[in-house]
């Protein structure tokens, strides 16, 4: 196994009737449309990417986290996508120089320590929170203005600079005006900002050769989990890939 680049952040949320007016004027909230998305992206001037992810129209923030005292956040949309809020990751590239060190494994131990401190950020089962007007200027949220939040069971606001890394926190502090160019209302003082997301791809990678089989004979690795993949269907592609692989070695 060998340690590869992911990404990690937080879950950005709106009203999606205020993305729906900017994306689609006079025409919002016509019946034949539906609710809008996005998909948006930017470099810093390091070199470091921050990205939208999994966006989820008319959604919700959900926990996920699958190990005890620690606080993972994902999205999700119901199929009418009626909600009243929209939300997405908003994640800034790393990679094994992060780390801090160079174990095959280093970035799960850098996942659990961003999931440890959203934990603790958040008091236990609620996740941390803050809007982005008090993001940008360094200070606590005290509560929520015109978005509320939609994670359950609830949220504790607070100053994610506290949970987040210095470079992680820089980063997003970067793109959200950059971003908000691209989409007016993106950097909106009252979206909110929830902690941690930090699910976005497997940190580690089982490597594989030109017929994707592993050093071990008849072992191949494929999907997320392995480190092929970002999401559900570049998963089921990789998957596709590899039993055509398979079957081409056997035919």
């Amino acid at each position: 196994m060998e340690a590869k680049p992911f990404a990690v952040g937080v879950r950005i949320e709106h009203l999606q009737s205020r993305m729906d007016a900017v994306q689609y004027k006079e025409y919002a909230g016509h019946p034949a449309l539906p609710v809008s998305s996005y998909k948006l992206s930017c470099h810093l001037p390091d070199g470091r990417g921050v990205f939208s992810f999994c966006v989820c129209p008319g959604g919700q923030v959900v926990a996920a986290a699958s190990e005890p005292r620690r606080t993972v956040t994902n999205g999700m949309s119901e199929y009418a996508r009626s909600g009243e809020n929209i939300n997405g990751g908003l994640l800034v590239g790393v990679s094994p120089r992060d780390f801090g060190s160079d174990h095959p494994l280093a970035g799960i131990a850098f996942q659990r320590r961003l999931e440890e401190a959203a934990y603790r950020l958040g008091g236990g089962f609620t996740a941390p929170c803050q809007r982005v007007e008090d993001f940008l200027h360094h200070r606590p949220s005290t509560g929520c203005a015109s978005v509320r939040p939609s994670y359950r069971p609830g949220v504790r606001y607070a100053d994610l600079h506290d949970c987040l890394p210095d470079f992680i926190a820089g980063a997003l502090e970067q793109a959200l005006p950059l971003l908000d160019k691209k989409l007016p209302g993106f950097a909106d003082g009252d979206a909110l900002l929830t902690a941690v997301e930090s699910r976005s791809s497997a940190p580690v990678r089982i490597p594989r050769n030109e017929d994707y089989e592993s050093n071990i004979t008849g072992l191949y690795p494929c999907g997320e989990g392995a480190g092929y993949a970002g999401g559900i269907l570049s998963a089921a592609a990789d998957g596709m890939r590899c039993a055509e692989k398979i079957l081409a070695k056997n035919l």
